[in-house]
């Protein structure tokens, strides 16, 4: 027990030193030059994303076993979409206060344009797997910038991030929900959910796709439906609510530089875990979209930000901030939001919440999943590898945090998304500029009347040899 504690403080010191040096500057730095750059794309396409999503059923490649853009989507935001936005921003209020959800809000306004540009890049580096299209952040690294040693590194990083760690936090998250609404064991909801997530991830990407593409929007649209119930039954109290974010987000009822500090660290971590933006994980789901021009899934994947944490981690925020019980409490994690929940609409409230992060976290340790196989191919392609790591992933990590505390958990996974981060920012920085053309290229065309935008990889000659598809 004492080498287990030992080893927790040791993980957490690491992680909290990573962020504070070195993460945070970088992180919101590249934020803000790629919304300048693109001339704030995730406001003056807004638009565009929404039409993109509506039009996004059909795939190009006619008669080809491919991935929509729809189903890219839904993967994504399913990845996005779960404990960060019931567990995540209960911790980071429980930490920082209103103030932090400030934060969590700018890092996903400015963080759009990030994401946008690593998931176009995700598709004008995008190579042709056997049943789908492959890439992401190992790819563009290897074929890009090509570094394949870093591409290696990346590839590993987010593996084990994503295939191991979070899916540990994604279990942690619904056995302790399901213990507070049901008394469960979490040993036995671990091992339905091991059961479960086994099942469906021996199907591939196309099952993985066709589950997230029906969760993600039923269980998005249910939970915002109830904040929108609370917020209209406490209507008076919005204004205040709204106000105390804005106080508390500079630290002016806090005593001292230290406090701010806190607030601004956690409300940016938690954002990250929550929408992804600038970690490279969403890129490795934009690669597999069939679609005309790299754009599309860049604006779309941009809009599944916007998606996870300006309404998905606002409606836990809302409810949570209305309640008044953060105050009162000693609980965080799930615990805190089924209690606030509890405390508007009755013991259902509790059940409520554990229903809908089963849906979410389990969406999301399916997604996480397929980020991991796909790096994982990017390393090997022997079957033996790539099935141990379906156990592993489906099997023995979701087992693991059904039963590790919620602590050791989440600082696992704050360490190497820090280390993930880092590498993919490097690379997206100096890879950034082809983003920004076809980005240029697009509203070209789009200005030309051109409804539906094509790329052809001779339209870059200089790096045409670096391009797979795209012929």
């Amino acid at each position: 027990m004492f080498y287990l504690c030992s080893m927790e403080q040791i993980i957490t010191q690491i992680q909290e030193y990573l962020w504070t040096y070195l993460l945070i500057g970088v992180l919101i730095g590249c934020a803000i030059w790629f919304s300048v750059r693109t001339k704030f794309v995730q406001f003056t396409m807004f638009g565009e994303m929404c039409r993109l999503l509506t039009d996004s059923n059909e795939t190009h490649d006619k008669g080809m076993k491919h991935i929509s853009s729809f189903q890219a989507f839904a993967v994504g935001v399913a990845t996005r979409v779960g404990t960060g936005n019931l567990a995540g921003v209960a911790i980071a209020i429980s930490i920082g206060g209103a103030g932090a959800i400030f934060w969590m809000w700018l890092i996903a306004l400015l963080g759009a344009a990030t994401a946008f540009v690593e998931s176009t890049l995700a598709q004008l580096y995008k190579t042709q797997g056997k049943h789908s299209f492959v890439g992401g952040p190992a790819y563009y690294i290897k074929m890009g910038l090509h570094k394949p040693w870093m591409g290696a590194l990346f590839a590993v990083l987010l593996t084990i991030t994503f295939g191991l760690t979070n899916n540990s936090v994604q279990a942690n998250t619904i056995c302790s929900a399901m213990d507070k609404a049901f008394g469960w064991s979490p040993v036995i909801v671990g091992v339905i959910m091991t059961t479960l997530a086994l099942t469906i991830v021996f199907g591939g990407i196309h099952r993985i796709a066709k589950v997230s593409s029906l969760l993600v929007p039923i269980m998005a649209i249910g939970y915002v439906v109830l904040a929108l119930v609370i917020l209209i039954m406490k209507y008076d109290l919005i204004p205040d609510m709204f106000a105390q974010i804005f106080r508390d987000a500079f630290g002016w009822t806090q005593a001292g530089g230290g406090t701010l500090g806190a607030i601004v660290m956690t409300g940016i971590k938690r954002g990250l875990f929550s929408n992804e933006a600038g970690e490279g994980s969403a890129p490795n789901a934009a690669a597999t979209a069939s679609v005309s021009h790299p754009v599309k899934q860049g604006l779309i994947q941009a809009l599944g930000v916007f998606t996870d944490t300006l309404l998905i981690c606002s409606c836990t925020a809302f409810i949570i901030l209305l309640s008044g019980i953060y105050t009162q409490s000693a609980e965080d994690g799930i615990a805190l939001t089924q209690s606030a929940l509890q405390s508007e609409i009755g013991p259902s409230g509790t059940i409520f919440v554990a229903i809908a992060i089963l849906f979410f976290a389990f969406s999301s340790i399916i997604g996480n999943y397929y980020y991991g196989e796909a790096n994982v191919l990017y390393l090997t392609r022997k079957r033996s590898v790539l099935q141990g790591y379906r156990i592993l992933s489906g099997g023995v990590m979701v087992m693991f945090g059904a039963l590790a505390s919620l602590e050791l958990v989440w600082s696992i996974g704050d360490l190497f998304m820090a280390l993930l981060t880092a590498v993919n920012l490097t690379a997206i920085i100096l890879l950034g500029k082809y983003a920004f053309r076809l980005l240029d290229d697009y509203r070209k065309q789009k200005k030309a009347g051109i409804k539906d935008p094509v790329f052809h990889k001779s339209q870059m000659p200089e790096i045409a040899e670096d391009i797979e598809c795209w012929e």
